[in-house]
């Protein structure tokens, strides 16, 4: 088992929702940990938003899930991440605080190059954003 921080369209209710991957791919149900942030910077990509971590930034919300190793495969998959291949999206890790505890998670941010000329996106949370527009 692993814990990913999910900030955009993998959230529950989004386009691409963890629930409905693992669904989809009849892998083990994601357990919702919690909702945390993480310090950074949330761009505008149109459909989907990118995150550029900084701890000296503001927080992004996001959820925190804890998922079957298959699954990892399958968000890989939905965020184009590719071993050996620079895509828009990278895999990395970060540590987060969720209900007091501290968890190692997984997470998407996208590539800095990426984020030029792109809209940010304040308040930090992907889903007030477009659901704001």
């Amino acid at each position: 088992m692993k814990y990913v921080f999910i900030y955009g369209t993998l959230r529950a209710g989004e386009i691409n929702d963890i629930n409905l991957a693992a669904a989809r791919n009849a892998l083990g149900q994601p357990r919702l940990v919690g909702r945390t942030a993480v310090a950074g910077h949330l761009f505008d990509f149109g459909t989907y938003p990118g995150m550029i971590a900084d701890a000296q930034a503001a927080p992004v919300i996001g959820e925190v899930y804890e998922v079957d190793d298959a699954l990892v495969a399958v968000l890989d998959e939905i965020e184009q991440v590719y071993p050996g291949v620079d895509g828009l999206f990278v895999a990395q890790k970060v540590n987060v605080e969720v209900e007091g505890e501290q968890l190692e998670c997984l997470f998407y941010p996208v590539a800095h190059h990426a984020v030029k000329g792109r809209p940010l996106i304040h308040g930090g949370d992907w889903v007030a954003h477009r659901l704001g527009r």
